[in-house]
């Protein structure tokens, strides 16, 4: 039904915003987006933008929702966006899907991406000042003026470990361990990166994230595969 309907002509737009206003909108929380973004999301059906008669996208309210949230989901939980349009495809179908990874929650598409201030991050994690300077000498969080929700994840998670025995330092291995495997993504993506043009870099950020969820996949399945000899 939506997608018929953005296929169809509008009017040159009440309330409807061109692709210039919806980068200036965007922009100050997502500086990577541009129009080669916003096609090549279109391209991928992840939104359905309405065409006047000329043929000009025009982006309603729902729109700039939906777009907020696919790029929060990206940037935030780096999920690819197969696993993205899988998700809001149910939620069109009228059902309640849930994310892959179950703790991801994903953020309503009615609302901006909550920011953290540091001591709003440290509070709602239930952490002390020291745990999170810990955690970016480690490399496991990366100092900033705000957060966002999934430095709270991590940093929720750095709390448990701790009441196991398991501090940031004992974690240094994690930060080369990413640090190999993007160099392997790197090497994967050499032949979409040479070109230069901004549909190939959106190309390349989207494989990446492709790559990364299958090696996680596969580093998930490792763990609770050596998890067993625990058991026995």
């Amino acid at each position: 039904m939506a997608r018929a309907a953005a296929q169809a002509g509008v009017p040159g737009g009440s309330g409807l915003l061109s692709i210039g206003q919806v980068l200036a909108k965007l922009n100050p929380d997502f500086p990577d987006l541009t129009p080669s973004k916003l096609r090549f999301l279109e391209e991928r059906q992840l939104i359905t933008p309405a065409r006047t008669d000329s043929g000009y996208r025009k982006f309603s309210t729902s729109d700039m929702d939906r777009l907020r949230f696919v790029l929060s989901m990206q940037r935030d939980h780096y999920l690819p966006l197969k696993v993205i349009r899988g998700y809001l495809d149910e939620l069109d179908a009228g059902r309640q899907p849930e994310l892959p990874g179950g703790a991801v929650q994903a953020p309503s598409m009615l609302s901006a991406e909550r920011r953290l201030t540091r001591d709003e991050l440290v509070r709602e994690a239930g952490a002390n000042p020291m745990l999170l300077n810990d955690a970016v000498s480690a490399s496991l969080i990366v100092a900033a003026d705000t957060f966002g929700e999934d430095v709270l994840a991590v940093l929720k998670s750095l709390v448990e470990l701790q009441r196991s025995g398991i501090e940031p330092r004992h974690l240094r291995g994690f930060r080369a361990a990413a640090e190999r495997e993007l160099g392997l993504i790197e090497n994967a993506l050499m032949p979409v990166a040479r070109r230069k043009d901004a549909s190939s870099r959106a190309k390349a950020a989207e494989m990446a994230r492709e790559i990364a969820s299958q090696l996680e996949i596969v580093r998930s399945s490792l763990i609770r595969s050596a998890l067993t000899r625990l058991d026995s």
